[in-house]
């Protein structure tokens, strides 16, 4: 059985068997004893996402009293869903807390630009799915990777906070799951 620390796009975190290329935490949001969630989704506004494999080591999921292992499908589900690399910066911190959470769901943005015009690695949502932008197209996000379809016309927000839309906009380009690669 899965462990539920597989987040998606819009910050949910769901138990599927698809663990991704990115880890991530968002503090201690767990009990190591029975190595599942606690009721609050966050304890700490430093929302972190990192590559999984680093120098080797390995940890066992959500075993100790210690961050809680979350896994994204790749950077940019880490980002649409309000996470950020792991460097330290407060100011970052505080500006993308205000920006992902609306009480205690994804806050979601409204589009400054039609979704063709949006920067590699931005995330939209429309009809209940989920889309990553790349070179003005529209891929269907799942845990299992992204496939071609139709740009979203109809009621279509932002997931992406705007402060990392500006980043993707300055040139900041976010590790993507391969399947987002090969139809770009």
């Amino acid at each position: 059985m899965p462990l539920q620390n597989r987040v998606t796009p819009l910050g949910e975190i769901v138990a599927v068997p698809q663990r991704g290329m990115f880890t991530g935490n968002r503090g201690i949001i767990h009990d190591p004893a029975t190595r599942t969630l606690l009721t609050r989704r966050w304890s700490s506004r430093a929302w972190i996402a990192c590559v999984c494999e680093f120098r080797g080591w390995r940890r066992a999921v959500m075993a100790r009293q210690s961050w809680t292992e979350l896994f994204f499908l790749d950077e940019a589900t880490a980002l649409a869903a309000g996470h950020r690399p792991p460097p330290r910066a407060k100011e970052m911190d505080d500006a993308l807390h205000g920006e992902r959470l609306d009480g205690r769901v994804k806050r979601l943005h409204p589009l400054p630009d039609p979704t063709g015009a949006l920067p590699d690695g931005a995330m939209v949502c429309a009809g209940g799915e989920t889309f990553l932008i790349v070179k003005g197209k529209a891929l269907y996000w799942s845990f299992d990777g992204y496939r071609p379809t139709d740009v979203p016309t109809d009621d279509v927000r932002l997931i992406t906070p705007p402060s990392t839309l500006r980043a993707l906009r300055a040139g900041y380009r976010p590790v993507l799951h391969p399947s987002a690669v090969s139809f770009s």
